[in-house]
């Protein structure tokens, strides 16, 4: 006999939702909007959309002369402005057959290296608090990066947009000071990462949100393009710094931090050697460095003009490869200028990453990613 009010039951069936992720939300880390496609909360399909920082960026130093460019650069990766001027500057040097000063090399090595540290020490924070550390990554991380700002700061007389390098060399001098503030950074920043590493590595609810979250294989980092610790999480050993020493890298010693697994726990404990290293190159860095000598490559007119040609530059950015790429036709513009920016490479798999995962998972697997939306869009 038919229990009281079956006639009234119907099956059940689920249908797939679409989630908007962005453009304005703390977990896409910038204005970037992913829509998730979900079933109960398995991601089942994620479509990027990228455009919402598109400014010009690559189009407006071909209307600046070679100095006014550097600026543009400040703003594409913004948080690794002396990486991305380095290289800029690399390729106006290639182009006119510069050579900048073995002073000037060691402070844009010092500046470049405590940058990757000021960069990673942001994403640490941030990723922090995606996996569901409220607060105390992040007051932790930007305790050091703070101290960072400020060396930058008494260097450039600006904390974040600094227009420091340039073709041949560095704007002006170091202050006096310059070493001993250095060294102050690096006692205080070690023991920041040490707290950091303290805090998070080995706690049993960071294992279980990171570890064997959406591995990559060796073959698919280097199929979709990925660079910097994106592709070293895969196990793949390549540093441009190693692999094409540019400046003066090939005098320090110094380790590639790699990963077994290729997953989000791997990128994480890759960042936080990384920042290591870099201390490690600055220490030095401050010891080999010239107490005295010229900052600038001599005989540069006020204006430069290359030479016509085309030149592509690319150095090791806190975020992987970051290259310029640069048509002269001999006057004092670039006539086309191009950017590889490491962040768009590392975001491009963001669907195969993320597809089959949970939608807690999938803020976790773009936070790894450690994107800035300027350099994707730029």
């Amino acid at each position: 006999m038919a229990r009281p009010g079956a006639e009234h039951r119907h099956d059940l069936e689920t249908i797939d939702l679409y989630i908007n992720v962005g453009p304005q939300h703390p977990a896409t880390h910038g204005v970037f909007r992913m829509i998730l496609t979900v079933n109960g909360e398995l991601v089942e399909d994620c479509e990027p959309v990228l455009g919402y920082m598109h400014r010009g960026n690559e189009k407006l130093p071909e209307n600046c002369d070679y100095r006014q460019a550097i600026g543009y650069h400040d703003r594409t990766d913004y948080l690794a402005q002396f990486n991305t001027e380095w290289t800029y500057c690399l390729a106006v040097e290639k182009l006119m057959g510069l050579e900048v000063p073995e002073r000037a090399e060691y402070i844009r090595v010092i500046l470049g290296e405590l940058n990757r540290v000021a960069s990673h020490l942001m994403w640490a924070g941030a990723f922090g608090t995606d996996v569901g550390f409220f607060g105390t990554p992040f007051m932790y991380a930007f305790r050091e990066r703070e101290v960072i700002q400020d060396f930058f700061e008494a260097v450039t007389g600006e904390r974040m947009m600094y227009n420091y390098f340039r073709p041949g060399g560095v704007a002006w001098d170091v202050p006096d000071d310059f070493q001993e503030h250095a060294r102050y950074v690096i006692d205080h920043v070690r023991r920041g990462i040490d707290d950091l590493d303290a805090l998070m590595t080995d706690n049993e609810v960071f294992l279980a949100r990171c570890r064997g979250l959406s591995p990559v294989t060796p073959e698919q980092a280097i199929n979709w393009g990925l660079s910097g610790p994106m592709l070293r999480a895969c196990g793949v050993k390549h540093d441009l710094r190693r692999a094409e020493p540019y400046s003066i890298y090939d005098r320090f010693d110094f380790e590639i931090p790699v990963g077994t697994e290729g997953d989000v726990y791997d990128r994480y404990l890759v960042r936080m050697e990384e920042m290591r290293q870099s201390l490690r190159i600055v220490e030095q860095a401050l010891k080999q460095m010239p107490k005295n000598g010229p900052i600038m490559a001599s005989g540069l007119k006020r204006v430069l003009r290359p030479p016509p040609g085309e030149v592509y530059a690319r150095t090791e950015s806190p975020r992987g490869e970051y290259g310029v790429y640069i048509v002269s036709r001999g006057g004092d513009k670039p006539w086309r200028h191009k950017v590889r920016g490491a962040s768009f490479c590392n975001l491009s798999p963001l669907r195969e990453m993320v597809v089959g995962n949970y939608v807690a998972d999938a803020i976790i697997i773009l936070g790894s990613i450690d994107i800035v939306l300027c350099e994707v869009d730029r």
